[in-house]
């Protein structure tokens, strides 16, 4: 990934820990989300955020429609608002259970947000890059160092992804915040964009402040005309962090 731009630091203000943290269990499943609370800082709110990226055991549950039966699934229930099949294998061969969810477009990442907000009663959303700075920096000034302890990237990444949480967690309790994928986030403008860089990228292209826009090549192969609005068939570095509004 080539940083498209980078945002100065953000003023580092008084951090207080936070004690509510939260775990959501997904109705009908197994599978729980640890999400963790984020104090405010300068002009960005509290609120909550994914310890970790959505990994595949959560995204199946709606990419795949795991949460419906059969006579759902083939009466076209919730059609519009679930992806496609998606062109060549998902996880790209990297690994599934335990991995972030990769290759989503922004739109896909902000339905599934729709769905899990209707799934929990819980107002869940991207986060804005303020927001995922703020919880990726957790007070700091400067990268952490070493920062193979703290992130997969290009030279220790072996050319994938990994399960997450393996690296040491940030001053927040947040794992990957650097590296592995990159995360969608919302501009002010409303515009995604790509934060904090991936196992793509080697140490330059790691950092708080890098971003980049979504880029014809990363849908390349897509055979489909038009090109799929949920799957970025050549961006395996892309995934998501989901934010919980208090």
């Amino acid at each position: 990934m080539t940083a498209i731009a980078t945002i100065a630091a953000l003023s580092i203000v008084s951090y207080y820990p936070a004690t509510d943290n939260f775990e959501e269990k997904i109705s009908g499943t197994v599978v729980k989300l640890k999400m963790i609370g984020v104090p405010a800082s300068g002009d960005t709110k509290s609120f909550f955020i994914g310890e970790t990226e959505v990994t595949w055991d959560l995204f199946d549950i709606w990419a795949f429609r795991l949460d419906q039966i059969q006579e759902q699934i083939d009466s076209g229930v919730d059609a519009e608002s679930r992806p496609s099949r998606p062109y060549g294998a998902p996880d790209w061969g990297f690994g599934h259970a335990g991995y972030p969810a990769i290759g989503m477009t922004s739109h896909a990442a902000e339905t599934f947000c729709k769905w899990i907000s209707t799934k929990t009663g819980r107002k869940y959303r991207l986060p804005t890059e303020a927001e995922w700075e703020v919880a990726a920096r957790a007070g700091a000034t400067a990268l952490p160092g070493p920062l193979d302890k703290y992130a997969w990237f290009w030279d220790n990444a072996m050319d994938k992804t990994h399960s997450v949480a393996k690296k040491a967690a940030n001053a927040f309790g947040l794992f990957d915040t650097l590296g592995n994928v990159a995360e969608w986030c919302i501009r002010k403008n409303g515009t995604a964009v790509v934060a904090g860089g991936s196992y793509n990228d080697k140490k330059s292209g790691i950092d708080f402040g890098v971003r980049e826009k979504q880029l014809p090549k990363w849908n390349q192969r897509d055979p489909q005309i038009p090109k799929s609005r949920w799957w970025l068939c050549d961006a395996p570095f892309v995934g998501f962090r989901l934010v919980c509004e208090r």
